[in-house]
C-alpha cells in the first residue's frame, strides 16, 4: 500500500511540477479551439547545438533532423536513400564525379529560395570551418587537408550541382542523407554568425521556435513544406533526466512519448491499454574504451585483453533485462560484414590475473571509468552498468573510481582524451560497416579535441585496410576487408564491447504512424495523434 501511495503522489506531483514549468504542454492534445496537435517528446538530456555539421550526439541529431533537409534522405525502414532536395543524380563509370538535380520548389524557413549555390556554399562551409565538423569523420578531412576526398563542388546550374571526389567512395551516397549533412539557410549563417547553432534555419518538416536549454525546444509546423506536410502542429521536446520520473509523465499524459525507458517498465507499459511499446531496429552498439594515448596499463595489450576476460558479460546484459544482446564486435549483427566467427573473450578471472601479472600489474592499479548520466539507447542504466564493471574488475586488483558526468561534459571530456576508461555507444548512421570502424576506430579520428575514436587506438594496419574499403566498390570484396579488420581490433582489444540493444520507445497509444528508423532518429511530419 505504501508503494502504491508514493507511487501515486508521485504522478500527482509530476503533473502539477509539468503543469507549473512548462506552459507549452499544455496543449497537448487539445483542441484548444482551432484543432492544434502537439507532439510532446521526452528524452532524458538536452541538445548540444542545432548546427548539424558539428553534432555527433542524438539529442541534438533527433532535433536537427526535423529542421533540415539533406540532398537525398533514407527510407522510412532502413537505409537505403530516396530523393529529398536532390530529385535524381549520376555518377561516372570511374565513381569520382556525382552530379545531383535539384528541386526548383523549395524555400528555407527564412524565405528564401533554395538553389545549387546554396548547396555550394554548405561545402565550402564544412570544409573550411575552423571548428571540428562531422564531414571530417566521413570524407577523411584533417588540418592539413580540410577537403579530404571531396576536391570540388559547383553549381553548374542553377538547380545541378557536381561534386568531384579524389578517388571513389562506396558510402558516399549513404554518407550524404546523414542527418549532419542538412542543407542551412546561408543568410541566416552569415546573420546570426557564432550563433546560428542556436537559431537554425534549413529547409525541413518543422520550423525552430524555441529553445528554453535544459528544459525544451519547440518547433512549430512547415505549412510551405515541398514534402509530406507534417499532420502535427507543434513538436516539443522535453528534457526529463530521470528514466522513471519520464515514464510517469507519460502515464500522466503530460508527455506524447519517450526514449529511454527503464527495461523494467516495459511490461507496465504494455499492459496498460492507453500506452503502447515501439521497438527500435537494433544497428548500435555501447562499449568501454581504454584510452591508448595516456600512457600506463591502458597502453600494454595484454591489460586491455586482461580487463575484457575479468567482466561477465551476463552480469551486464542483465541490466538490459531484454532489450540487448551481447556485443563480440564494434559493428551490429545486423550490418553486412559483420564477422560472427570471431569468439568474444570469456569471462575468466584466474586468465585475467595471470595476464595482468605478466604485464607487470600482478597488484593490480588504481584507473578511473567515466560514465555519463542519462539513458542512452544503448546503455539504458549507464550509472549501474559502471558500478558492475567496478567490482568485477575489484576481483583482478583494479581499483576503479566512477566519475559520473551529464551528457555534453562527457562528450567533452572523452573527445579531448581526458579519461582513462570511458562508456560510450554509437547509432550507426548510414547502414555502411565504415560508418562504425572507420569513425570510432581508426587513427584519422584519434584527434584530441573532436575524437570519434576515443580508445586513441592508431593501428596503421587497421588503417590501411578501412581506406582499402572506402575505395573498392565490389560489396563482396568489401566484406572480405571488414571480417579481416575486426580481426585485429579483437585482438588488440581497444575496447570492451557490450551491448546491441533494440531501443524501446514508450508512446500514447494515441500516437500512430510512428515508424522508428535504425539511425535513430526519424521524421516527425509523417506520424500522427489521433484525437
Amino acid at each position: 500500500m505504501k508503494k502504491r501511495y508514493l507511487f501515486m503522489l508521485l504522478i500527482i506531483v509530476a503533473m502539477i511540477l509539468s503543469a507549473c514549468g512548462d506552459s507549452t504542454s499544455k496543449s497537448n492534445n487539445k483542441d484548444n479551439g482551432g484543432g492544434e496537435k502537439t507532439l510532446v517528446f521526452g528524452r532524458g538530456a538536452d541538445s548540444i547545438q542545432l548546427d548539424p555539421s558539428k553534432v555527433t550526439d542524438g539529442e541534438s541529431i533527433y532535433v536537427t533532423n526535423q529542421i533540415y533537409d539533406t540532398l537525398v534522405r533514407y527510407v522510412e525502414e532502413n537505409t537505403e536513400v530516396k530523393p529529398a532536395l536532390a530529385t535524381e543524380w549520376n555518377v561516372t563509370d570511374d565513381g569520382l564525379v556525382w552530379t545531383f538535380q535539384l528541386r526548383d520548389d523549395v524555400k528555407f524557413h527564412d524565405g528564401t529560395d533554395f538553389t545549387a549555390e546554396d548547396v555550394v556554399y554548405n561545402f565550402e562551409r564544412w570544409t573550411t570551418s575552423a571548428e571540428f565538423t562531422y564531414y571530417g569523420y566521413m570524407f577523411g578531412a584533417s588540418e592539413d587537408d580540410m577537403g579530404g576526398i571531396i576536391e570540388k563542388v559547383e553549381a553548374t546550374g542553377d538547380y545541378e550541382v557536381q561534386i568531384t571526389l579524389s578517388e571513389p567512395n562506396a558510402p558516399f551516397l549513404q554518407t550524404l542523407a546523414m542527418p549532419p549533412f542538412g542543407i542551412a539557410s546561408p543568410d541566416a549563417i552569415e546573420e546570426h554568425g557564432d550563433n546560428y547553432f542556436k537559431n537554425p534555419i534549413g529547409t525541413g518538416p518543422f520550423v525552430f521556435k524555441e529553445w528554453v536549454p535544459d528544459d525544451s525546444i519547440t518547433l512549430t509546423k512547415n505549412e510551405d513544406y515541398f514534402g509530406e506536410v507534417a499532420k502535427i502542429d507543434k513538436v516539443i521536446f522535453r528534457v526529463i533526466p530521470d528514466n522513471g520520473a519520464r515514464f510517469m509523465e507519460l502515464q500522466a499524459g503530460t508527455i506524447d512519448i519517450m526514449e529511454g525507458l527503464n527495461p523494467q517498465d516495459i511490461a507496465t507499459a504494455e499492459g496498460d491499454d492507453a500506452l503502447q511499446i515501439i521497438r527500435r531496429p537494433s544497428m548500435n552498439v555501447s562499449y568501454m574504451a581504454m584510452n591508448m594515448d595516456k600512457g600506463g596499463p591502458m597502453s600494454d595489450k595484454l591489460v586491455r585483453q586482461a580487463i575484457n576476460m575479468a567482466i561477465n558479460k551476463d552480469e551486464l546484459i542483465a541490466l538490459y533485462e531484454g532489450v540487448g544482446k551481447e556485443a563480440k564486435n564494434p559493428i551490429p549483427p545486423s550490418l553486412w560484414g559483420f564477422n560472427d566467427d570471431i569468439e568474444p573473450y570469456a569471462y575468466d578471472v584466474e586468465k585475467a590475473k595471470a595476464l595482468l601479472a605478466e604485464a607487470g600489474y600482478a597488484d593490480g592499479f588504481d584507473i578511473t571509468l567515466h560514465t555519463f548520466s542519462n539513458p542512452r539507447p544503448y546503455m539504458p542504466q549507464p550509472k549501474l552498468a559502471a558500478q558492475a564493471i567496478a567490482e568485477m574488475l575489484k576481483e583482478v586488483n583494479i581499483n576503479v573510481e566512477i566519475t559520473e558526468s551529464d551528457w555534453d561534459t562527457h562528450l567533452a571530456t572523452v573527445e579531448n582524451g581526458e579519461h582513462d576508461m570511458a562508456f560510450l555507444g554509437w547509432t550507426g548512421d548510414n547502414g555502411d560497416p565504415d560508418n562504425f570502424l572507420y569513425v570510432l576506430l581508426d587513427k584519422d579520428n584519434a584527434t584530441v579535441g573532436s575524437a570519434g575514436n576515443i580508445a586513441f587506438y592508431k593501428s596503421d594496419e587497421v588503417h590501411d585496410i578501412l581506406k582499402a574499403a572506402q575505395v573498392e566498390m565490389d560489396q563482396d570484396k568489401r566484406t572480405e576487408l571488414y571480417l579481416k579488420v575486426q580481426e585485429i581490433i579483437h585482438e588488440d582489444a581497444p575496447w570492451v564491447p557490450i551491448a546491441h540493444t533494440t531501443p524501446p520507445l514508450a508512446a500514447k497509444s494515441s500516437v500512430v504512424d510512428f515508424v522508428p528508423h535504425p539511425t535513430g532518429s526519424e521524421p516527425f511530419n509523417l506520424l500522427d495523434i489521433k484525437k
